[in-house]
């Protein structure tokens, strides 16, 4: 092995483990579930809605079902 290939295979190493560390602290980070103000910022920027009444459920299960349909004729 001369020193080039002991060089690269340390910084793969390294740079292994903090992309690693990285990527596992950024699924940590989206995952929590936390209690959020409505003017408490969540981890991308933006804020906490108010919960959606049952009727706006509905509505969207409603258009979901009419686009899935349009979608399967063609």
């Amino acid at each position: 092995m001369n020193a080039n290939q002991l060089i690269n295979m340390v910084t793969r190493m390294v740079m292994r483990r903090l992309i690693n560390g990285g990527i596992n602290a950024g699924i940590n980070a989206a995952s929590k579930v936390q209690k959020k103000t409505p003017t408490e910022p969540g981890p991308w920027g933006e804020t906490a809605k108010p919960t959606k009444t049952p009727q706006f459920d509905a509505k969207r299960t409603r258009q979901a079902m009419r686009v899935t349909r349009n979608i399967g004729r063609f």
